[in-house]
């Protein structure tokens, strides 16, 4: 009769207007304990449903999240800490990035950076606030902002093809088997490698360029 307990939780939590969340999750809590399951037991058995059942991306769960950041002063903080670093230009900056993206996607992590949760709060602003440093006042935000942006794309775009289980080399292996030529995901992920090192220089000249430019508006 003691596993019922969590009715009584529900009926009371809802006849008191409590968030109905926490009403379902206390009721699921209480039916667990007394059932007789750990409370760790308990707590996987929610997350297994979460992770079973959900039907929202967990991106749509963190841009709330980097939302309150931003509205904190998030990107404020960034900006500053650029502006104590000596050295730092925008297309210094730029360059680690791109770097940091194509290793972290050539390694499938697709999702530890991006447009939402890294570029428009941290890198942007960081480019921003190194380009004022260097020439206050004569460089465009917009220009440097669609550049941060292009940046994580040729980042993204030519590393994550160095990882070997990525949609793209297994539509490439899929294609060409069609037509009987038999390649292994492994052969297209390692001739993937040079691309992205072309990459990396094409780009990273047009960054360089970048701070020669700011470089001429200062003086």
């Amino acid at each position: 009769m003691l596993v019922l307990a969590g009715i009584a939780v529900i009926a009371l939590g809802f006849l008191l207007r409590f968030n109905p969340l926490l009403v379902v999750a206390a009721s699921a809590m209480v039916t667990g304990l007394a059932a007789g399951l750990d409370p760790l037991k308990i707590l996987a058995v929610f997350g297994k449903a979460f992770n079973e059942n959900r039907f929202v991306s967990v991106v749509y769960i963190v841009l709330p999240v980097i939302g309150l950041l931003e509205r904190h002063g998030l990107q404020r903080r960034a900006a500053a800490l650029v502006q104590r670093m000596r050295g730092a230009t925008p297309g210094r900056l730029l360059i680690g990035y791109l770097l940091f993206r194509q290793v972290t996607a050539a390694l499938g992590l697709n999702s530890i950076a991006g447009q939402p949760q890294t570029v428009r709060p941290l890198v942007a602003p960081m480019v921003e606030a190194a380009a004022e440093v260097e020439a206050p006042g004569a460089h465009d935000p917009e220009k440097l902002r669609a550049l941060s942006a292009a940046t994580d794309n040729i980042g993204l775009f030519f590393g994550e093809d160095i990882f070997i289980a990525i949609g793209s080399i297994l539509l490439m292996k899929g294609v060409l088997q069609g037509y009987g030529i038999m390649v292994e995901p492994f052969q297209l992920s390692v001739w993937a490698i040079p691309t992205a090192i072309a990459a990396l220089v094409v780009h990273g000249t047009r960054l360089m360029l970048l701070d020669a430019r700011v470089k001429r508006r200062r003086a």
